[in-house]
């Protein structure tokens, strides 16, 4: 293989591909980005057998073929090289030398013959395409992704459940002690899609989508075939093998009509929560909520780092009551929320809160649960 591809190109698709190689696997090529070159392009491929990404760039094709070389010493090289053509060849063994084109500066990688590398998944031609704005599952990921579980022994909650029906899209997660769902309208389009999108996956997509963003791209296209959901951007294409299991079922967590309604502001909301955190049990991170008429009260008390108070007006005018949460908890939603003002539902001191944004759009719904727990 003897290829000439600009720096620039190269160095963006092993940013997206090295990440999902599995440098820990006891199958020697996971641990390798795949390099193909073919017609006028350079295709560059990693995969852990249950994450894939792949991409493709216009290159010089002087000699055709495949290599698998080691995704992060290929990244980090490329990396380093000046500005301007890469020229990448190899040898009969595989050997695989990196040259900058007019320069001396070259390294040389020991990598593996392409055929040693596992084949991709691949969508059925006949699977049904979804086509969603970048800013609106970018937004779908943003508003929930923080709620899903780290336990990857519960793989039903360690997963972000993505539904499509209708013309409604719908993102949500829980970790047992809190829920986040959104969803939107997304107009011209009919369809009907569940998947369980994993943890890992998810991070890889804001990834992905954030960098299509950066380049200007509008628009991606989702299918699901067999037990794989794939998400092409531009010349990318992600592929997940989706969780198997049954997510909880979400309606019956979120309260119908919480007791009182609370309208507070948002940032300062936030920052009193954040200074009050901080006398808060390490432990637990545990923080009252007090309402009494126009006012939010917010309290902390600990044994080790003493007590802490603020205090923030808000629109209320119902009884006084008092709730303990996990400031964490609140203080993830209030940073997913763009609102000035955010809606807190409370109903009683065993009963979760609800906070949504505090103006209702017409294209788009959100809503967080917090469990509360005994201060």
């Amino acid at each position: 293989m003897d290829v000439v591809i600009p720096k620039k190109d190269l160095n963006k698709l092993l940013d997206r591909c090295h990440g999902v190689a599995d440098k820990k696997s006891a199958l020697p090529a996971l641990a390798n980005v795949l390099l193909t070159a073919e017609g006028r392009s350079l295709r560059v491929a990693a995969t852990d057998l249950y994450l894939a990404m792949s991409g493709s760039a216009d290159a010089e094709i002087v000699t055709g073929g495949s290599i698998a070389v080691p995704a992060k010493d290929m990244f980090d090289r490329v990396r380093s090289m000046p500005e301007g053509p890469i020229q990448i060849s190899t040898t009969d063994g595989a050997q695989t030398i990196v040259k900058a084109v007019g320069q001396p500066r070259r390294f040389t990688l020991h990598g593996l013959p392409g055929n040693d590398f596992p084949l991709l998944p691949r969508p059925n031609a006949d699977s049904p395409a979804l086509e969603i704005p970048v800013d609106l599952l970018s937004l779908l990921i943003a508003r929930t992704h923080f709620s899903i579980s780290g336990d990857e022994t519960r793989a039903h909650v360690n997963s972000a459940l993505f539904e499509w029906s209708g013309d409604r899209v719908r993102m949500v997660t829980t970790d047992g002690h809190r829920l986040s769902k959104m969803e939107a309208s997304v107009p011209g389009t009919s369809a009907t899609a569940t998947m369980l999108i994993p943890l890992k996956a998810v991070g890889a997509l804001r990834g992905l989508l954030d960098q299509a963003r950066s380049d200007k791209i509008s628009t991606l296209t989702i299918q699901q075939s067999g037990p794989n959901a794939f998400f092409t951007v531009g010349s990318m294409m992600f592929s997940v093998k989706l969780v198997d299991a049954q997510f909880p079922p979400y309606q019956q967590v979120i309260p119908a009509s919480p007791a009182r309604t609370v309208r507070a502001p948002r940032l300062p909301f936030s920052d009193a929560l954040k200074a009050i955190q901080l006398a808060a049990s390490d432990r637990t991170g545990g923080v009252k909520l007090s309402l009494v008429p126009g006012a939010l009260r917010i309290t902390s008390e600990s044994p080790e780092s003493g007590n802490a108070f603020d205090e923030i007006p808000v629109d209320y005018n119902g009884p006084e009551m008092m709730i303990g949460f996990n400031a964490k908890y609140f203080l993830d939603v209030l940073s997913a929320i763009d609102e000035e003002e955010v809606a807190l539902g409370l109903s009683g001191e065993l009963d979760p809160a609800v906070i949504m944004p505090g103006i209702e759009s017409t294209t788009s719904s959100y809503i967080a649960v917090v469990m509360p727990m005994r201060i």
